[in-house]
């Protein structure tokens, strides 16, 4: 059921291969969630909620983790989702993102490994049209949720930024940015960036010379591990913006490089390994 909710209302057409981007930072990570936008009813979620989470009680995340997101999004196919965990004391182990009105209104289902806690993670999503964007979180002690409302418009058909074949230059390559990278590595936290080329079409776009609708094309599955210690675990849909950028805080474990692979809707699979480096 929930293959369905991710796939649902997306009309997947013929195949057309794809991917490359400006390698593009995410903000940095904030303190606080602004307090203008909670919220709002959603018949929508209503709907929904039954096929995400069944009879499962959702707590008020608000003294677990803070979400941050624009009230008015600059640009509704890169919109950033920011959520920091306050409590500390506490272990997330999952997490689920949801846009309410998205046309596959579950973004993202993600897997953390030990070292993601205490939790700081960021990453850019498409918006669709005024919604609801939702973080459920998922512990040992239960699931909380937390959220923003977001004014956006278009994110899920606005045009790609590469044509069809200059999309397929470089697809699945990948960078890391190491961030403040400069403390000793084993035990200490670590902030950085993985970057990776890919246009994750939404089948909603139109292609700018024939005006035909271009496949639905995007990665669905993202993996990555500090040497053979799994950091996390991405299962994503069309909702997850084109050039995925993600941004998130570990404990070192003393391991050289992070392993990556992404698969995508192709069967497209790519790997790297991303020395951590130092920061630039």
């Amino acid at each position: 059921m929930r293959d369905c909710i991710l796939h649902g209302r997306v009309v997947i057409k013929t195949i057309v291969l794809a991917a490359l981007f400006a390698l593009s930072a995410v903000g940095a990570f904030a303190a606080d969630g602004p307090v203008e936008n909670p919220l709002t009813e959603s018949p929508s979620w209503e709907e929904l909620r039954g096929d995400l989470v069944g009879d499962v009680a959702l707590q008020d995340g608000a003294g677990l983790f803070t979400v941050d997101a624009p009230y008015r999004a600059f640009d509704a196919a890169t919109v950033p989702v920011s959520i920091v965990q306050t409590d500390e004391d506490a272990v997330i182990t999952q997490m689920d993102i949801v846009i309410d009105e998205n046309p596959a209104p579950l973004a993202a289902e993600m897997v953390f490994g030990p070292a993601m806690s205490p939790l700081k993670f960021e990453m850019r999503v498409r918006v669709n049209t005024y919604s609801n964007v939702r973080v459920i979180a998922h512990t040992e002690q239960g699931s909380y949720m937390q959220g923003r409302f977001v004014k956006a418009s278009g994110g899920c058909s606005a045009p790609a930024t590469k044509d069809p074949e200059a999309a397929l230059v470089g697809m699945g390559q990948m960078r890391l940015k190491p961030i403040a990278a400069d403390l000793p590595a084993a035990g200490h936290r670590r902030e950085a960036q993985i970057m990776i080329r890919h246009p994750n079409y939404s089948g909603f776009q139109r292609d700018q010379i024939t005006h035909l609708f271009m496949n639905a094309h995007f990665i669905d599955r993202l993996e990555v591990y500090q040497g053979d210690d799994m950091l996390f675990t991405i299962e994503g849909g069309i909702s997850i913006s084109e050039n995925p950028v993600f941004r998130f805080e570990y404990t070192d474990n003393g391991a050289p490089a992070l392993r990556v692979r992404a698969k995508d809707t192709e069967g497209n699979v790519f790997e790297n390994l991303l020395d951590k480096g130092t920061s630039s």
